[in-house]
């Protein structure tokens, strides 16, 4: 029972670890998406797509070492804040 009890109070300590970030900026602050492409291609990534989720920008693609990846940016301030790997 107590394994039972720990194991439910691990599960849900980590469930906000596991869900997507979300970005709160209002829109009128947000820099425009191209913007980020054009950082993000001058350091070697390729950008398959980009989507708004949450509130973030949601960029598909390889980064700079041909891995795949989807990964949240900050609308505003274009910093990394989480992925879906």
């Amino acid at each position: 029972m107590r394994i039972l009890t720990l194991t439910a109070i691990l599960l849900a300590t980590a469930a906000p670890v596991l869900a997507s970030p979300k970005c709160t900026a209002p829109k009128e602050q947000w820099r425009n998406v191209e913007e980020l492409k054009t950082q993000l291609t001058s350091k070697g990534w390729t950008i398959k797509n980009v989507k708004v989720d949450e509130g973030c920008y949601e960029v598909y693609g390889k980064d700079e070492n041909g891995k795949k990846v989807e990964i949240y940016f900050d609308p505003v301030s274009f910093e990394a804040v989480g992925s879906d790997d």
